[in-house]
């Protein structure tokens, strides 16, 4: 069930980390076998002090002191490794941006060679051209109209306002001036007001 899209996936791990790694593991087993023994011997050193064999308990004593040193060492080499493997993966790093950066300057250098500065000064100065020539076509047909002209679009704006807009339309008959006021209790009939209470 590895390949499920049927690619191989290629392993980050180069030769180069194989051998770190495999050294580093080399020597943590080594220093879990003499700190085994250094348990064993302090053990050991116990008893023969107890059987009352002071010499050799002092013997082992140094065989084991000598042994801590070697377990210090081997430490110190473990972290040599480990601080040489980050320094390798830093490195790749850094060639990778080297090398990203090389591409970078390639391609700019392309595009330099494909577009001067003579090249770009001749399309800036076109540009400007065409917008001269673009604003004088203007400025000519801005001018082309005459004072008639400019009243005749008027009204024609005028015409299309007033199309959009549709008003009532107004009585022809004059409207009354003042509508007189009527009590609305005195002009009812009184058989309204009866069925009103």
């Amino acid at each position: 069930m590895g390949n499920l899209f049927g690619r191989k996936r290629r392993s980050r791990v180069t030769e180069q980390d194989k051998a770190v790694l495999q050294q580093r593991d080399k020597l943590k087993q080594y220093q879990k076998r003499i700190s085994q023994n250094l348990e064993r011997e302090r053990a050991l050193a116990r008893q023969l002090l107890k059987d009352g064999k002071k010499e050799k308990a002092m013997l082992l004593l140094k065989k084991k002191r000598y042994q801590e040193q070697l377990l210090d060492r081997t430490e110190n080499q473990i972290s040599n490794l480990e601080r040489m493997v980050q320094d390798i993966e830093f490195t790749q790093i850094e060639m990778k941006v080297i090398e990203g950066l090389k591409i970078g300057n390639e391609c700019l250098n392309k595009m330099h060679q494909v577009m001067s500065i003579e090249e770009v000064e001749r399309i800036i100065g076109e540009t400007q051209d065409a917008v001269e020539y673009q604003r004088q076509i203007d400025e000519l047909l801005a001018g082309s109209l005459t004072e008639e002209d400019e009243d005749a679009i008027l009204e024609e704006l005028n015409t299309i306002t007033q199309e959009q807009m549709e008003l009532p339309e107004v009585p022809s008959e004059p409207l009354p001036e003042k509508i007189p006021e009527a009590s609305p209790i005195k002009n009812r009939p009184k058989a309204e007001l009866v069925a009103a209470s």
